[in-house]
């Protein structure tokens, strides 16, 4: 399905809401029902929908992502949209919560299986970041694989070095041979270990 664009929310306290409502109703066949959602990022919406059948009483509850696109200041008065893609589709994004991916109920869809699985995947990623040290002034970095730079210089071994007080990044890496200084972006993205600060007299101070 493409995008969907409005004028307003038709009365509903944010995007949330509104879509909460969009995919909980009561038709002749089917009864819909959001039963948990959120927004990871504010431009995607996960949900656990559950569906039962009348007839047969049938229940099933699949995962929903909505692309969002909320711009209250929007030129055109187009101040939402969104693209709603069912797990069946393999939807791209995958940092669906597990408190919703815990409310889904078995499926044979090859796609949606696939989804589910890259979705946990990136839970448990997301998890063992968040539990990884961060490396300290003192510390020795030992990197698993080489980290390249932009002058074409690649480590496995830096020192972890404070910067200049007021400066950032706070943390900075030293090259033990050169002593040259680098900056790591998302330092946690790689895998590593920490080796403790050995004990000296003087302190590296960068000038």
């Amino acid at each position: 399905m493409g995008w969907l664009y409005m004028r307003s929310l038709e009365g509903h306290d944010g995007p949330g809401a509104y879509l909460d409502a969009q995919f909980t109703f009561e038709r002749q066949e089917v009864v819909s029902k959001v039963l948990k959602s959120a927004f990871v990022t504010p431009r995607v919406y996960y949900a656990a929908v559950e569906c039962v059948t009348k007839a047969t009483g049938e229940h099933v509850v699949w995962a929903l992502v909505c692309l969002v696109d909320y711009n209250p200041r929007d030129r055109e008065g187009f101040i939402f949209g969104y693209k709603d893609i069912g797990e069946s589709a393999g939807p791209c994004e995958t940092e669906c919560p597990e408190a919703i991916l815990d409310l889904l109920t078995e499926t044979d869809y090859e796609y949606a299986l696939e989804w589910r699985k890259r979705c946990r995947d990136h839970a448990a990623a997301r998890r063992a970041r968040a539990v990884k040290p961060r490396p300290r002034p003192g510390q020795t970095i030992v990197f698993d694989e080489p980290v390249r730079f932009a002058d074409g210089r690649d480590f496995t071994t830096m020192r972890v070095v404070s910067n200049r007080p007021g400066r950032r990044p706070a943390i900075l890496y030293q090259d033990p041979e050169s002593a040259a200084y680098y900056h790591i972006r998302n330092i946690k993205d790689h895998n590593y270990r920490l080796v403790a600060p050995e004990q000296t007299r003087q302190q590296l101070e960068i000038f």
